[in-house]
């Protein structure tokens, strides 16, 4: 799901609102928060110091969303926060309430039978990364009852240990949001963020009964800079192209890169389509002054091609492809020029590979295999599971990254189909592996928004576990948290659906989306897997450390297992272990690894650990399912 943009009147200023947290665009593209103490304050009506003990109890009784309460004496000034869980627990002790119930609070607090704990108080004027270090030097069980912020020394308010860890992965979490949105070489919008605007174009053209138009832009003969200059150089042409570009598009178009030397411009609102042509040959004028680089003078071109919405399409992508036709024509006619998609443009493009239909082939053909990472405990590196990765053996390519075919998926629908296949081959290889004897494993299976919104998740599931024998028990879907975002009550019915065949279900990626307590605390979910963005240099990045241990301390609370991916050096290990995260994944342990090598990697393990490996395998007999 990704936040809606607004745009304000400044062309270089852009809000965006991703549920009730807002970041600013500055000028080079980049988002900033700025955070205080203050976006974290709730103001609770205190406990005064001379209130019996039993009013308390009542206000916990009746509101059981309450983890704390603040207590002030006379002159407002912090005292004290009632721990929710202590005082209840307390209360119901044999005779509590006759024996202190009609005491002063402070009396309670006071009194050796009830083991209070000093509250953290912090200024407004506390910076959010210094009450993070607070907290962590204080204790994490800060994280559950909060802390008190005051003003001049006076009350103001509670703020909830949850929210301080939502405020602290914003800075984190606008770097995810720029590096996946954001070309890092340009600093403008990427294919991702493109389509949402698109998207949104198309609605409003459609409302407001206008036109939409993609520019698509290819640098002419690029490789020959990269490969005679260098790419140095050649980065720097693109940088200098994409501001070309901007100063001729016009103020409220889109430019975006979809990678290498290829552009796209979204204009919207369009009137006439002849404003489609006066910005192209912009672009081919603005090419024609030399680029003066690291004491060379190129020239360097562009073809532009250019397709119309609703009048060439009315879907996003064939649209996108027409526009990429239409370029093409401008390169076949000479390079240097513009053409507009008409229905006697080519769209076979025989420079390109269809990936798409690569694709389809592949899940149909087999192509596809399945590397497995290993999931280990941390105190004592015993083996927990491993976790089902897809890669696509193409016959031309070779083995091919997802990062370059699950986008492609995704947008095609093919993801569904890949999924099945995913979710079959993990649990026919789990069945095999139990077969050749091979200790009891977890095995983690990702699961697309596209996959679970089908509706026939848990009926897909069922079925497969019964055809392959497998103990669900040994099976964890993991989910990312965009999944839980949309229909509620549906998502609720399906996860309870796959938890009643005995599943367990985990949160993918926890941090980076939108991290909620309250889906935490309605959904049923077994585990958080802490994003490898804040593992990576943890030792060396307080931010991260911060946000981890916010994310084990909420594990904690909640009685969720935890997992960190991305586990590189032993200083990652030893920061997330002393924080008690239980388990790990990484290149310290095991990159993905075929299925035979993983079962080489397992019977090592075993033996590293003075245990004895696991009896030879069996013949596996064969399943139709």
């Amino acid at each position: 799901m990704t936040p809606r943009l607004t745009e304000s009147a400044a062309h270089s200023d852009r809000v965006v609102d991703a549920g009730q947290r807002q970041f600013v665009f500055i000028n080079d593209g980049r988002l900033q928060e700025m955070p205080t103490v203050r976006n974290l304050l709730r103001f609770l009506v205190p406990v005064r110091s001379h209130a019996p003990s039993h009013e308390t109890l009542e206000r916990f009784l009746a509101d059981e969303e309450l983890y704390a309460l603040p207590v002030v004496d006379a002159n407002d000034r912090p005292l004290a926060l009632v721990d929710r869980r202590k005082f209840i627990e307390f209360f119901s002790k044999p005779y509590s309430r006759e024996i202190f119930g009609r005491r002063s609070i402070v009396d309670l607090l006071q009194h050796a039978e009830y083991q209070s704990t000093a509250p953290v108080i912090v200024e407004d004027s506390c910076s959010v990364e210094d009450v993070a270090q607070i907290i962590i030097t204080a204790g994490m069980q800060h994280m559950v009852t909060g802390f008190i912020v005051s003003s001049a020394g006076r009350y103001l308010g509670v703020a909830n240990g949850h929210d301080l860890l939502n405020v602290i992965t914003q800075r984190k979490q606008s770097e995810l949001y720029y590096l996946a949105h954001y070309d890092h070489l340009t600093g403008i919008p990427n294919r991702v963020l493109l389509a949402d605007r698109l998207d949104q174009a198309c609605r409003d053209s459609q409302r407001k009964g206008t036109l939409a138009a993609l520019l698509f832009v290819d640098v002419d003969r690029f490789k020959q800079i990269n490969d005679s200059l260098g790419h140095s150089v050649g980065d720097a042409v693109l940088r200098v192209v994409v501001e070309r570009l901007k100063k001729s598009a016009r103020r409220n178009d889109t430019l975006a890169r979809l990678g290498g030397d290829e552009f796209v411009i979204l204009m919207e609102d369009l009137e006439d389509a002849a404003d489609v042509d006066r910005v192209a040959q912009r672009l081919l004028d603005s090419m024609r002054e030399r680029i003066e680089l690291f004491g060379h003078s190129l020239v360097v071109t562009v073809s532009v091609g250019a397709a119309l919405y609703p009048v060439d399409d009315t879907a996003l992508s064939p649209l996108l492809a027409k526009a990429d036709a239409a370029m093409y024509e401008a390169k076949s006619a000479g390079r240097n020029r513009f053409c507009r998609y008409s229905k006697a443009t080519a769209m076979y493009n025989p420079a390109r590979m269809s990936l798409e239909n690569d694709l389809r082939r592949a899940i149909e053909s087999n192509e596809l295999v399945l590397f497995f990472q290993p999931q280990v405990e941390l105190a004592s590196h015993e083996l927990r599971g491993v976790e089902a990765l897809v890669r696509w053996q193409h016959p031309e390519r070779g083995l091919v990254s997802p990062v370059h075919f699950i986008p492609v998926a995704e947008e095609s629908g093919l993801i569904v189909p890949l999924g099945n296949w995913v979710l079959r081959e993990s649990l026919r290889q789990l069945r095999e592996w139990n077969q050749q004897g091979l200790p009891p494993l977890r095995m983690s299976i990702n699961i697309s928004a596209l996959q679970f919104r089908q509706g026939d998740l848990p009926r897909y599931l069922a079925e497969q576990l019964t055809a392959f024998a497998v103990d669900p028990q040994q099976v964890e879907l993991e989910l990312t948290e965009s999944v839980l975002m949309n229909d509620v009550e549906g998502v609720l019915r399906t996860l309870q659906e796959i938890k009643s065949l005995g599943v367990s279900l985990a949160i993918d990626d926890f941090g980076t989306g939108y991290s909620s307590l309250s889906y935490l605390r309605r959904f049923p979910i077994d585990r958080l897997k802490i994003d490898q963005s804040f593992v990576r240099d943890i030792e060396q990045t307080p931010a991260n450390e911060s946000i981890a241990r916010a994310i084990v301390a909420l594990a904690d609370s909640l009685s969720l297992g935890i997992v960190a991916e991305g586990i590189e050096k032993r200083s990652e290990k030893a920061i997330l272990q002393h924080m008690r995260c239980a388990e790990g994944q990484g290149y310290l342990f095991a990159k993905p690894l075929p299925a035979d090598d993983i079962v080489a990697w397992i019977g090592h393990h075993l033996q590293s650990q003075g245990r004895p490996a696991f009896p030879a395998a069996a013949p596996v007999p064969a399943l139709s399912c």
